[in-house]
């Protein structure tokens, strides 16, 4: 266990730049990036599902808080960081932190050699909210494999977890992938939501297993991914509005098979 005392300790600095979004000096493209997880939950979750953290960084003076102190008694002691409050506060990304941050590197799962079974394929999804959104509500219809395309934002930055509250945990995750290349591996049908040439949501034939492609918030998905798609969905809604939001769309898609299914 040790104290912390300055921003220029080289253990707060990396945290710093996970927090920003930022490599360490000296880490190569290939490195799995360090990610930084905020507050008790994601951090309980973190231990569950994961283990150790690479460090924890506690509020010196919140230790005693009983969930905190219950977290702290779970960690090897040379993990542990404590941090005067004004350096806590200082990394915080949330209005009232609880005193207590992970440090870790983002889990690569494995990828199966075929894709089977339900997954979830994310085209450009850009806002953090949505991701964190999206990849609740797949984990929430009990959806594992996620598949999510360069340009997506960041699936394990700090306002995705906040927004995904703990559904990483319940999931595997896939980002940087090529949509177009994994069709090839695809040996179930792939669905995507379209306006034109569409079936109406409720009226489809929605098979068991599928891939669900939901795309950017602006464009949409990618135009060859459309045409590439065996059934294109429309989900029936008023005139009042153009479109749906993303992450609604998909909750209603995703939740609708679960239903015919159960």
């Amino acid at each position: 266990m040790k104290t912390l005392a300055s921003r220029d300790n080289p253990d707060y600095r990396l945290l710093m730049n996970a927090l920003a979004g930022k490599r360490a000096p000296g880490e190569r493209g290939h490195d799995e990036p360090r990610i930084a997880l905020e507050g008790i939950h994601l951090c309980e979750a973190w231990l569950d599902k994961v283990g150790q953290p690479e460090m924890a960084f506690f509020d010196k003076d919140r230790i005693s808080h009983p969930e905190v102190a219950a977290i702290l008694t779970r960690l090897d002691s040379n993990r542990v960081r404590l941090c005067p409050p004004a350096l806590m506060r200082a990394a915080s990304q949330v209005v009232q932190g609880q005193g207590l941050i992970f440090l870790g590197r983002a889990p690569r799962p494995e990828q199966p050699a075929r894709l089977e079974e339900n997954c979830l394929w994310l085209d450009r999804v850009q806002d953090p909210g949505n991701m964190g959104t999206l990849l609740r509500t797949a984990a929430a219809a009990g959806i594992r494999q996620i598949y999510a395309s360069s340009g997506c934002v960041a699936a394990w930055s700090p306002k995705v977890l906040r927004s995904a509250q703990g559904a990483h945990f319940s999931l595997d995750i896939h980002e940087g992938q090529n949509l177009h290349t994994l069709r090839q591996r695809l040996d179930m049908p792939l669905l995507v939501t379209a306006l034109d040439n569409a079936q109406p949501l409720y009226e489809a034939g929605l098979p068991p297993h599928a891939a669900w492609v939901f795309g950017n918030e602006g464009r949409g998905v990618a135009p060859d991914l459309v045409a590439a798609a065996d059934l294109r969905i429309s989900i029936p809604q008023s005139l009042a509005v153009e479109s749906l939001n993303v992450a609604v769309a998909a909750g209603i898609c995703l939740f609708e098979q679960r239903r015919r299914y159960l």
